[in-house]
């Protein structure tokens, strides 16, 4: 295979003098996975999910905030969502994930870091997400603070394979990109 170099655009330099040349870049990566039981609430960025099946877990189960927040402290060199709320204490028991985003984005304004992105992904063979992203994602971006665009979320089945697939369980991927 060759490549033609007249399709092909040329790599852009981005000039020393630039704010992104400036500051520094951070990733993180999260990541979250809960079995679904019958009668607990679907709730997933802060929104409730009208769906006879929702996550076991300490807090509301809330797997994408969980995995956002991951993505953010692991970007930040900070640790992870158990170190900072372990679900061994009770403080955190029955709390709205919500509150967890908010005392992040805290952490991060703290230690200089600034969000410039979030892209995640929901792993949920029923209910399907997609009338329900857009109010997801500006539930997200108003407890973070971000302008529309600056989180991305995503769904998608699990095609019948492994505990997603099979309805038993509900999972989700963040990225995260911090500037300092």
């Amino acid at each position: 295979m060759t490549l033609d170099r007249e399709s092909t655009p040329p790599i852009r330099r981005v000039p020393r003098s630039s704010p992104i040349a400036l500051s520094t870049l951070r990733v993180g990566i999260g990541n979250d996975l809960h079995p679904l039981v019958l009668g607990r609430k679907l709730v997933l960025g802060g929104v409730h999910i009208p769906f006879e099946h929702g996550p076991i877990g300490h807090s509301d189960g809330d797997v994408l905030i969980h995995a956002i927040c991951d993505a953010l402290l692991g970007a930040a060199a900070l640790g992870d969502i158990g170190r900072h709320f372990p679900n061994t204490s009770r403080r955190w028991k029955n709390v709205s994930s919500l509150v967890f985003l908010q005392r992040v984005r805290r952490k991060l304004a703290v230690s200089g870091h600034t969000i410039v992105n979030i892209d995640a992904t929901v792993g949920l063979e029923r209910p399907k997400l997609a009338p329900h992203i857009r109010r997801i994602t500006q539930k997200l971006e108003s407890a973070l603070g971000l302008k529309p665009g600056q989180v991305s979320v995503k769904a998608k089945s699990g095609e019948g394979l492994d505990a997603v697939g099979r309805g038993k369980a509900i999972r989700a991927d963040a990225v995260a990109l911090l500037s300092s």
